[in-house]
């Protein structure tokens, strides 16, 4: 079975919009961090068409930093934070899975930019092919639970 050799990273931060499904990403080939964030919030302020936008994040210290919420409030996003270990409440985990499944599992892309090049494929795709498809999985329906108790540990 063929597997690649080495380490190289191809990071994708993205944004969805949850009511049209746009996708709106940055992507680089070092490490997600606080500049990356900042980088996608003005890449989402600059397509505003004026409406406030809020941002939901999971709580990865690169998002929640005191520059990534200074900057936020700097170009008028607020942000809001999801429960930690709670990856079932954000929309683009939902994305990320169906990006996986559709290109990279059980894939072997002999050289890196063929391995790049499927995921920008596939995210290029998301509003035209992948269309119908991610609209029935991207739904705002979540799984709530009515009987809950919580254990104090």
């Amino acid at each position: 079975m063929k597997a690649p050799s080495g380490r190289q990273r191809f990071n994708v931060l993205g944004a969805l919009n949850a009511l049209t499904h746009e996708l709106i990403s940055v992507t680089n080939d070092t490490y997600i961090n606080s500049d990356s964030v900042c980088k996608l919030l003005l890449k989402i302020a600059e397509t505003s068409t004026g409406i406030p936008i809020t941002v939901v994040l999971d709580n990865a210290r690169y998002q929640r930093c005191k520059k990534v919420q200074e900057y936020a409030a700097k170009i008028g996003i607020e942000l809001l934070f999801l429960p930690p270990y709670s990856p079932n409440l954000n929309l683009i985990e939902r994305l990320w899975k169906f990006v996986k499944r559709n290109c990279l599992y059980s894939k072997y892309y002999d050289k890196f930019p063929d391995f790049k090049m499927a995921i920008v494929n596939c995210l290029d795709k998301t509003d035209t092919e992948y269309k119908r498809e991610l609209d029935s999985l991207l739904t705002l329906k979540f799984q709530t639970f009515d009987k809950v108790q919580l254990v104090e540990g």
